[in-house]
Order: C-alpha cells, then sequence, then structure tokens
C-alpha cells in the first residue's frame, strides 16, 4: 500500500514539473491564431481581435448562406456559396496587406532619404526617427508618431524599436529598424554611409520587385478568373429553381465537391508557378 501511494505521489510531482518546465508546443488553434494576427498586423488591422475576425468570416459566411438558400432553394449550393462568403474577409485582409506591403516598399527609400538628411544636420538618432511623424512619408507617419511619443515616455531606445517593428509588420521595416539598432550600438562615424547605402539598396530592390510583379500580373489574374467563372455560372443558375434544385441529389452533391477540390488545387497550383519570392519577417 504505502509503495502504490509513493508510486502515486511520485507521478503527481512529475506531472506538475512537466506542466512548469518542460516546454509546451502550441496547439493548432494557436498556431492558426498566430497567423491571423500576423496577417492582421501586416494589413494595418493590428488593433482587431482574431476572436473578432473569425466572428465576422462566419458572420459573412451565414448571410451568404441564407441569401442563396431564399435565392435557390438548395442547400448544398447555400453551402457552398456560404464558404466562399466566409473566406472573402480573410482574402480582402491578405489583399490590404500585400497592397500595404508595396505601399511601404515604395516610401521606404524616400523615409531613408529623410533620415539621412537629419543625421547630418546633426540631429541623434532618436531625434531623427521622431521626426519621421511629422516630415515622413504619410503611410510611414503613424507609427513614428507612436514611436515618438513612446521614446519620450520610457527614454529606451531598444524597447521603443521593437514596438515600432510591431506596427509595421512589414519585412523592409525589419531591416531598416534593425540597421539603424546596429548603427546606434556601434557607434561611430559611419551612419550616414550605411544610410545612403540602405537607401540604394532599397530602391534597386523596389525597381526590380516592381518589373517583376508587372510581368506577373497576367497569370494572377488569370487563375482568379478562372476559378470565379465557374461559381459564378452557378450563381446565376441559382435564378433557375429547374435547374440548380438537381445539385439538391447525392450526384449533385458530388460535382460541387469535385468543382471545389479541383479549383482550390488549380488555383493554388497556379500561384505556386507564378509567385515571386516573398520576404518573411525572419527578424521579428
Amino acid at each position: 500500500m504505502g509503495a502504490l501511494v509513493g508510486l502515486g505521489v511520485g507521478i503527481g510531482l512529475l506531472l506538475v514539473w512537466s506542466a512548469f518546465f518542460l516546454p509546451r508546443r502550441p496547439r493548432m488553434d494557436e498556431r492558426r491564431s498566430g497567423r491571423l494576427a500576423d496577417l492582421l498586423a501586416r494589413a494595418g488591422l493590428g488593433e482587431v481581435s482574431v476572436t473578432g475576425f473569425v466572428l465576422l468570416c462566419l458572420v459573412v459566411g451565414v448571410c451568404a448562406a441564407a441569401v442563396v438558400q431564399v435565392v435557390s432553394g438548395t442547400p448544398p449550393v447555400a453551402v457552398a456559396f456560404g464558404l466562399i462568403g466566409g473566406s472573402l474577409p480573410v482574402s480582402m485582409v491578405s489583399g490590404r496587406a500585400r497592397r500595404r506591403q508595396r505601399e511601404l516598399a515604395e516610401v521606404w527609400p524616400e523615409a531613408v532619404d529623410n533620415l539621412t538628411s537629419a543625421v547630418r544636420a546633426g540631429l541623434s538618432l532618436p531625434e531623427a526617427l521622431a521626426g519621421l511623424a511629422v516630415r515622413g512619408p504619410a503611410p510611414l507617419r503613424p507609427a513614428f508618431d507612436q514611436f515618438a511619443l513612446d521614446y519620450q515616455v520610457t527614454g529606451r531606445f531598444g524597447d521603443s524599436l521593437d514596438r515600432l517593428k510591431d506596427r509595421l509588420a512589414d519585412p523592409v521595416g525589419d531591416r531598416v529598424v534593425e540597421g539603424l539598432r546596429v548603427a546606434r550600438e556601434v557607434g561611430g562615424g559611419d551612419l550616414g554611409r550605411l544610410l545612403r547605402n540602405l537607401s540604394s539598396y532599397l530602391r534597386e530592390d523596389l525597381r526590380t520587385r516592381s518589373e517583376m510583379e508587372a510581368r506577373q500580373a497576367w497569370t494572377v489574374n488569370g487563375a482568379r478568373l478562372a476559378v470565379a467563372s465557374p461559381w459564378l455560372v452557378l450563381l446565376l443558375m441559382s435564378f433557375q429553381s429547374g435547374v440548380i434544385h438537381r445539385y439538391a441529389s447525392g450526384a449533385g452533391v458530388v460535382v460541387l465537391v469535385v468543382g471545389a477540390v479541383l479549383c482550390v488545387v488549380a488555383y493554388r497550383l497556379m500561384m505556386r508557378i507564378g509567385r515571386l519570392p516573398t520576404e518573411h519577417r525572419i527578424l521579428a
């Protein structure tokens, strides 16, 4: 009996120790929440909660399914368009994130030039960064305005830079901020040269990427049109009750499922073949 009690106590202590000291793997829902939070941050919607965004997707999907159900009276078709409607907010936020990243990439060279001019004029690096809230490009001003407030309140340059990176959520911004951090910590008179080299590099990278994106545009538009066309035809068919009710049968459900899978696979395949190398926030 004493051995069993001792074994039970030992197992209990082991479980308590493992709960506090063993590394915990993030669960699947936590990883998904992290991806959604990163997507919202890259779109400039960091103040939107992941839960609220998921609820928005659910509401849009349910509303789309209800409308199609009223029009067509065919539950499988309504479910299909409900799924499409639920994915629309994600697609819109993804598009907003891409446009924002492209917009920030276009204005970063100008921001670095402003920093170079301010450093040449004798301003310290924190003062030059705070000055971008007034003299910098418009898309970057709110983030640098918050940086100026953070630095004024805390006086901690490194922590203020970390919060600036979180607000920007931009790969180019990460490189610029980390370069400035290193220049601040190392010191010396090479800051002006570092900023000039960084501005030249950003302009060359932007020029190359713009040319490649212009050539890639037809592939992306073609993939989107090819995927949307069958579902637009199905939506128009929803107004013809004699035709659309055929999808309520088992064969109709199979056709919808197979068509949806083929559309997703073909779209992902075309996007993967024609996609450009994307920058990731490796310094986040």
